[in-house]
């Protein structure tokens, strides 16, 4: 496991921004491991800047909040993560709400994560980045109403704007011999909607477009009309086969905002189920990726191990989704059997190497997704490309080992990194973390064993006003969550899946392939539509 620095490392960081933009720093508060900067707005471009170029922060997430009421402006927030010593830097602006176009200068072209969060801001609150190098709407499409903005706190969650006339430009990719090929929005599965449009030159990919949010469900919306007892289960159902780490980066916000210290049986349970919905996601890509490489035997073998990985996962919990076991505190309910789970894992895992070596050890398999779907690093980077896909093209992060929550500060275990960037990459990465995942669930159950009936949950009580970040490794990256409560209730809940970060990325994975590698290529990224549409 890469260690990380000591808090020394962090308070440096922060003295250097203070001696350069002292003048712009409005103010500093602290809470947790998130260290908050208000600045001016004209000095957020030139601060982000720095922190991405010069500090080595990674720009993971950006929002807005409607906070007219209590202090008359909206605000954006960056989100930096300083991975090495385990901090968040937060830097936030206000936008005066008296403006006709209220706006901020955009940050896209030194920052490309940007680019989805300032689109994302526009739509759903109406204000402006300026300079972005593509203002098209991202969420809201074209027959949505101008001034309807989702997550302004006068927009009514009941009302149905009308539908207006509009049309959303595609890029156009022209010359001799340039042909465009439409996939979707409907596809014939049961997947979500999206659309692909690729431009080819004979039989080569020369540009690839993307359109989703489709389906958008206004999630972050509905949070704030939820109690917190509620939104918890809303949380488990934002993205069906990631309940968990949805789940647990939510308590985990409420708890930080509640200063409740979670029992360590608790913990240990969270990081049982989180390591299992790792598992039943990984064998699952990994499966489909060798159903689109033509290799059914292998696709097959891994099906069969990943129902009975979900049938365990029932027997555990009552749900294959492992839902109804979190609870902001600790854990509604124990997990009993114990000896079973151990039992099922050596199983699976002994079945789980067969289909490894049987993958791996097939030139016509191998010869398939070696060289496919290259991301190469400078440009994960660039889009903060996450999870088993960001380890796979050269990006050591891993949140459990980089920001520790539930008990993994005190498990062994590895981060599996590659520099290939290809389709093989991607499994390899997989293959390992499968691995992994057994050896974390086998020390967290032999923890259990020595921590029978310890107390698995902590009356958080009254949560009072505060606000907090919430982190889990899903099983495709990163997840985040960021929470304000006021009052006892919800005021602002920002959620970011994975793949809001990783769907990018197939746009310059296809380059230079051809279409039949396109369904590869996109298996192998194992995007979210339900995640993403949120």
């Amino acid at each position: 496991m890469k260690e990380n620095s000591d808090s020394t490392d962090i308070m440096a960081a922060v003295i250097k921004i203070r001696q350069k933009f002292g003048s712009q720093i409005i103010s500093e508060t602290a809470s947790n491991n998130e260290i908050y900067l208000s600045v001016k707005k004209d000095a957020a471009l030139e601060i982000c800047n720095h922190l991405y170029n010069h500090l080595g922060a990674q720009l993971v997430m950006m929002f807005g909040t409607d906070q007219r009421i209590s202090d008359g402006v909206f605000t954006i927030k960056y989100v930096f993560s300083m991975d090495l010593s385990d901090t968040f830097i937060i830097v936030q602006i206000n936008i005066e709400t008296d403006l006709e176009k209220p706006q901020f200068q955009s940050i896209t072209h030194k920052i490309p994560a940007a680019n989805l969060y300032e689109r994302e801001i526009q739509d759903m609150f109406g204000l402006i980045a300026k300079g972005h190098p593509d203002p098209r709407r991202l969420i809201m499409f074209e027959d949505w109403p101008h001034g309807q903005y989702p997550l302004r706190k006068d927009f009514d969650l009941r009302s149905k704007p009308p539908r207006v006339e509009g049309t959303y430009e595609y890029k156009k990719v022209e010359g001799e011999g340039v042909y465009e090929i439409l996939v979707g929005p409907v596809h014939a599965g049961v997947i979500g909607p999206g659309h692909f449009r690729f431009s080819v030159a004979g039989e080569p990919i020369i540009n690839l477009e993307i359109r989703l949010f489709y389906a958008h469900k206004g999630i972050e919306k509905l949070f704030e009309n939820f109690s917190i007892d509620k939104a918890v289960f809303l949380a488990e159902r934002v993205s069906g086969d990631n309940s968990v780490a949805h789940v647990v980066a939510f308590c985990q916000a409420v708890e930080k905002i509640a200063c409740a210290e979670v029992p360590l049986r608790a913990k240990y349970i969270r990081t049982i189920l989180l390591e299992l919905e790792r598992l039943y996601n990984h064998v699952g890509a990994i499966g489909g990726i060798a159903l689109d490489s033509g290799f059914s035997v292998g696709s097959a073998y891994a099906n069969i191990i990943r129902e009975s990985i979900m049938q365990l996962n029932e027997k555990t919990t009552g749900s294959r989704l492992l839902r109804g076991m979190v609870t902001p505190g600790g854990m509604r309910r124990d997990i009993k059997n114990i000896s079973d789970i151990a039992a099922k894992l050596s199983s699976f895992e002994h079945e789980f190497k067969e289909l490894i070596d049987l993958l791996f050890d097939s030139p016509s398999l191998v010869d398939r997704i070696e060289t496919t779907g290259y991301i190469y690093n400078d440009i994960a980077k660039a889009l903060n490309v996450v999870g088993p896909t960001g380890r796979a093209s050269g990006i050591d992060k891993d949140i459990r080992r980089d920001h520790p929550y539930a008990a993994y500060s005190d498990l062994d275990f590895d981060v599996s990194v590659q520099d290939g960037g290809d389709v093989y990459a991607r499994t390899s990465v997989r293959s390992e973390e499968v691995f992994q995942s057994f050896s974390i669930i086998r020390q967290a159950l032999q923890a259990l064993e020595k921590l029978a009936g310890a107390p698995i949950k902590v009356d958080i009580g009254y949560v009072p006003s505060g606000h907090a970040l919430g982190y889990t490794e899903a099983p495709r990256g990163e997840m985040l969550y960021w929470i304000m409560i006021v009052d006892g209730k919800i005021e602002r809940c920002k959620v970011r899946d994975p793949s809001f970060c990783n769907w990018l990325a197939i746009e310059y994975a296809v380059l230079d392939n051809i279409i039949p590698d396109f369904p590869l290529i996109n298996k192998s990224l194992s995007l979210s539509y339900s995640g993403n549409d949120i």
